[in-house]
């Protein structure tokens, strides 16, 4: 899985070393640097209304725009459609790579979709061993790990009240903390729980955070051939 910042500066880098990589074309003609913008990873000199990047449809969810999905931060399952992130999550699911496209592209475009950026050829093929058909799914641990040798049957379970454990993050949408807050809010934003978000506790900041990045990649995703949520002001 890509860090959420990873993969905005790989975006950077497709962009600067000419599209690399790019996704299959959608059916809207190449574009063409637009006045004022940079290029190659630079800043524009224009903004973007970004609100149409919180109100696009996700794909797969039952009809929930963007700001739905995030609002609040949990992860949402709808037990009535296709499990696989952002409805439920897999545990080999490119999940940084699709909400990145639900962030930035316009799902809307032919030849766009959550896995436009899950299919450039910037994160492994898969898990280096197979995940399991059955419980626990996860993949036998490398090397010889050390095992129990009552194979677990005396583990002593920790019988702590609730009250006793602390939040420090918060990963129902695990992009959102990451690219979206700023960092004199993220300890904030972590240590608040979802009614936070109802409540639009940090909705500027989430706009304001999505305006920056919106402002300095926007024309680099354009110029790899891909259409942007963002509306330019």
């Amino acid at each position: 899985m890509l860090h959420p910042m990873a993969a905005i500066s790989a975006l950077s880098l497709l962009a600067s070393c000419g599209g690399g990589g790019s996704p299959a074309p959608t059916a809207t003609p190449s574009p063409t640097p637009s006045p004022g913008s940079t290029g190659g990873g630079g800043q524009t000199a224009f903004s973007y209304d970004v609100e149409p990047c919180y109100t696009q449809v996700v794909p797969n969810t039952g009809g929930k725009t963007v700001r739905q999905m995030i609002v609040p931060d949990t992860l949402k399952l709808n037990m009535a459609l296709p499990s696989g992130f952002p409805n439920g999550r897999d545990l080999d699911d490119a999940v940084i790579d699709i909400s990145l496209a639900f962030l930035f592209l316009d799902l809307t475009e032919s030849g766009q979709s959550l896995r436009t950026f899950a299919n450039l050829p910037l994160n492994p093929g898969g898990n280096d061993r197979p995940l399991l058909a059955d419980f626990p799914y996860f993949a036998p641990a490398n090397g010889s790990p050390v095992l129990a040798a009552t194979t677990g049957t005396s583990f002593n379970f920790r019988s702590d009240p609730d009250t006793a454990y602390v939040q420090v993050d918060r990963m129902g949408m695990p992009a959102i903390a990451t690219a979206l807050i700023g960092s004199s809010l993220k300890d904030p934003y972590n240590d608040a729980n979802p009614t936070a978000d109802v409540a639009g506790t940090f909705r500027a900041d989430e706009t304001a955070q999505l305006t920056n990045l919106m402002n300095a990649i926007g024309d680099d995703l354009t110029s790899i051939q891909l259409d942007i949520c963002a509306k330019r002001i």
